[in-house]
């Protein structure tokens, strides 16, 4: 997507400042009662979507490329990016435009970009943050995964930041690519110079995002997890051991920062994944014992109705929960009383 302004009109100018700041996320610029996404975003957006694609005159001597919806449409559209794994920036207007119409009237030596609508990145939505219910899907978590390649083990973090679950450990990478499969979070994290690697040992089926090599260090991630959980040290959670587990745990919590996620209050400790206290299933011995849905139907019952916590009677947050204690049993059943 070319960023040089020459000849560009004002409005595109500061759309791409705006993606300058966040290059790798679709961008839902606010023009009046619309979203607006332009150049390459604008061809995701409508085969995304399936909303028209235009273009327009950006003052350069071919137009971009546009594609746009309602404002109000916002909550339909928005978690349609997300599932199809796109990070997504929404700009808006930071001040009314009648009112700076107004501000501005009858002065004088104003530059085109002094005239146009001030405007601001509002929310960084990805598919391993997303906090909204018109995202999320009450029937399972949707953990964030973050992976930490270490000296002997392979580090090992997952968030579910609507929840507030966030788990730690360590394992070598058939540990850790068994719990990826099991636990299938919407996002995983990983060192950008470890590239090659994570490719090679966990595939590339994943949604991924590249943090900075200094984000996956000892003492960044523990000044993060220390800051966030205000203790002295991490020996309270059971986890001051896992030195890997510990450096994934803190790249979460820095990708929190970096998405402006800041209402994080809800995430109160940091739990140990221990290993040797359970055994794994596989998801075709999950689906063959009907742990998490019966085999007729997926959510149905046996009689082959459709399961539905407002047709069961059930309060959709007491199915959430339900889902999120079936899902763990689903992964890990106690050694308790195995031979």
């Amino acid at each position: 997507m070319a960023t040089n302004d020459k000849g560009l009109t004002p409005m595109m100018r500061q759309f791409f400042s705006m993606k300058e700041k966040h290059p790798e996320a679709l961008l839902l610029f606010r023009c009046g009662d619309f979203y607006e996404t332009y150049c390459d975003d604008a061809v995701e957006a409508a085969r995304i979507l399936g909303i028209t694609l235009t273009r327009r005159n950006n003052g350069a001597a071919s137009g971009a490329e546009m594609a746009g919806f309602p404002h109000h449409a916002l909550d339909t559209y928005l978690p349609k990016l997300i599932r199809a794994g796109k990070r997504v920036a929404i700009c808006d207007q930071l001040e009314d435009p009648k009112k700076k119409r107004a501000a501005i009237k009858g002065k004088k030596g104003l530059s085109e970009m002094d005239k146009m609508v001030k405007r601001g990145i509002t929310e960084l939505v990805t598919p391993g943050v997303a906090m909204g219910d018109n995202v999320l899907n009450y029937k399972e978590n949707n953990f964030l995964a973050a992976i930490h390649f270490g000296k002997g083990a392979c580090g090992v973090s997952l968030l579910d930041i609507s929840t507030g679950e966030f788990l730690t450990g360590e394992g070598n990478y058939d540990y850790v690519e068994k719990l990826l499969g099991n636990f299938q979070p919407k996002e995983v994290l990983y060192d950008r110079t470890r590239k090659q690697d994570f490719e090679q040992q966990f595939g590339t089926k994943f949604v991924t995002f590249e943090l900075d090599d200094w984000v996956f260090t000892d003492q960044t991630a523990r000044q993060k997890l220390l800051k966030h959980f205000k203790t002295k040290n991490l020996k309270g959670f059971g986890v001051d051991h896992l030195r890997n587990g510990i450096v994934a745990a803190g790249a979460i919590m820095q990708y929190l920062e970096l998405t402006q996620h800041t209402h994080i209050s809800h995430i109160t400790s940091l739990r140990r994944i221990e290993e040797d206290r359970y055994v794994r299933l596989d998801r075709f011995t999950i689906r063959s014992l009907e742990l998490l849905q019966p085999m007729q139907e997926e959510g149905g019952h046996a009689d082959g109705r459709t399961h539905d916590p407002t047709v069961d009677g059930l309060p959709a947050a007491r199915c959430q929960a339900d889902q999120r204690a079936a899902r763990w049993c689903g992964v890990f059943l106690p050694r308790h009383g195995l031979p």
